[in-house]
C-alpha cells in the first residue's frame, strides 16, 4: 500500500506539520482583531494628521525663511483642512484656529471611522487594509487642498506655483 502512495500517479501533498509562509495566529482572534481595527481606526484617523500639524508647527514657529515657510504652511493645511475653509492664510485669530483645528479633528475621524469600517468588511482584515483604505480617503481631501490653494491663487490674481 506505501508503494502506492508514493508512486507518481499520486499528486504530491503537503505535510500539515510543516509550517506554511510566515502565517501567525491573530490575537484574540479574527472577531477582537476586527473591533481593535474599529475601535483605534478613529484614533489613528486623527493621530496621523495631528503629527504632520506638530512638523508644520515647528517649521513655523520662529520662521524667518521662504522655503520653511511654504512647507510649514502647506503641511498645516495638509493637516487641517478646515484652516482653508476658515481663510486662515489670510484671516488670524485664536479663536478661528481653534475652531479650524477642532472642525478638522472631526473631518479626520470621520475618515478613520469611514477606512476602519471598510477595512473591515473582510473577516481576516489587516491594519494594512486600514491603511489602504484611510490613504485613499486621505488622498482625496489632499488632492482638494492642493485645488483649493491653486483656485485662491488664481482668485487673487497670482501665478499658480
Amino acid at each position: 500500500m506505501d508503494s502506492f502512495a508514493d508512486s507518481t500517479f499520486m499528486p504530491h501533498q503537503p505535510a500539515f506539520d510543516q509550517p506554511v509562509g510566515r502565517m501567525r495566529p491573530v490575537p484574540g482572534g479574527p472577531r477582537a482583531y476586527r473591533t481593535r481595527i474599529r475601535v483605534l481606526g478613529p484614533l489613528l484617523g486623527v493621530l496621523a494628521p495631528g503629527v504632520l500639524g506638530g512638523v508644520a508647527l515647528l517649521l513655523l514657529r520662529g520662521n524667518t525663511s521662504t522655503v520653511r515657510g511654504a512647507a510649514g504652511l502647506m503641511l498645516s493645511v495638509l493637516a487641517a483642512p478646515g484652516l482653508l475653509v476658515a481663510g486662515v492664510p489670510l484671516t488670524s485669530g485664536a479663536a478661528t484656529y481653534a475652531l479650524a483645528a477642532l472642525g478638522s479633528a472631526v473631518l479626520w475621524f470621520l475618515l478613520g471611522t469611514t477606512a476602519a469600517r471598510s477595512a473591515t468588511r473582510r473577516p481576516a482584515a489587516t491594519w494594512g487594509d486600514f491603511w489602504k483604505a484611510y490613504m485613499w480617503l486621505a488622498g482625496g481631501v489632499w488632492l482638494g487642498v492642493a485645488a483649493s490653494l491653486v483656485a485662491a491663487n488664481f482668485l487673487l490674481g497670482r501665478p499658480a506655483l
